[in-house]
């Protein structure tokens, strides 16, 4: 039995979900935003979240700031951890403003990967997956997030060892794979794990990838549930944009 591969995870992914074509999931302090208040909650609650707190300010993010944080929780209740993630919005917000003189993040646009990484990464409560999915989702770069499917479906193809954690995970995937898989890989992986490679009682005898399978080939429970047919149309927050078509998760 063949060892799997990175890259070959994303040709058999590909067939089995219809290849992705990359778009921007929206503006990149939207795409911080977003994830921010993804952070431990569902991705319904928040996106229920986020479009409540843009209802509650619709002067836009300087708004946001100037806010007080009561405020902001009470527009996020409904997401779910409101009180802890209001003042770090905020102050987020605020950071932005001071180091950067506006409350956007527009320059990322043009700044090179690496340092908008380290810029975001720079923020507290931003940590690698939350700079990666701003950097990928809205900017197109290609840096991998790494959540709890990815990391799950990967560790089981044996690509990565458990032990590594998530944090260090980003680097160690991103490594096998080419610039233009990056953002295919994340999208299928979260797709198979909420589909196929579930936590508990994963699906393998429908997994495509059991060929390669180092979970499978060392005697992981086979499960004959069906398929569900309803499934999350957001990533971390990031509301897919109409008319993508085959990148609905």
């Amino acid at each position: 039995m063949k060892k799997a591969t990175a890259g070959w995870v994303v040709e058999q992914l590909d067939q089995e979900y219809g290849t992705l074509v990359w778009r921007s999931h929206g503006e990149p302090l939207d795409a911080l935003m977003q994830t921010i208040l993804s952070q431990a909650t569902s991705d319904v609650n928040s996106g229920r979240a986020f479009d409540s707190l843009r209802r509650a300010f619709p002067g836009g993010w300087d708004d946001v700031r100037l806010a007080e944080v009561r405020e902001i929780a009470d527009a996020i209740r409904c997401g779910g951890l409101a009180d802890a993630k209001a003042p770090r919005i905020r102050a987020v917000l605020q950071e932005i403003h001071e180091r950067v003189g506006s409350t956007s993040l527009e320059f990322l646009k043009t700044t090179p990967t690496e340092e908008a990484k380290a810029f975001l990464n720079s923020f507290h409560g931003v940590g690698p997956k939350t700079a990666a999915c701003v950097l990928m989702f809205s900017l197109g770069r290609p840096v991998l997030p790494v959540d709890t499917h990815v990391f799950r479906v990967s560790h089981r193809l044996g690509l990565i060892e458990e032990k590594l954690g998530e944090a260090k995970a980003h680097n160690a995937l991103q490594s096998q794979l080419k610039d233009a898989e990056v953002y295919s890989y994340h999208v299928h992986l979260i797709r198979h794990g909420r589909r196929v490679c579930v936590a508990q009682q994963p699906r393998c005898e429908e997994c495509v990838l059991g060929a390669t399978c180092a979970y499978r080939r060392g005697g992981g429970k086979l499960s004959k549930k069906t398929l569900p047919q309803n499934f999350p149309e957001t990533l971390h927050g990031l509301k897919e944009k109409a008319g993508d078509g085959s990148n609905k998760v």
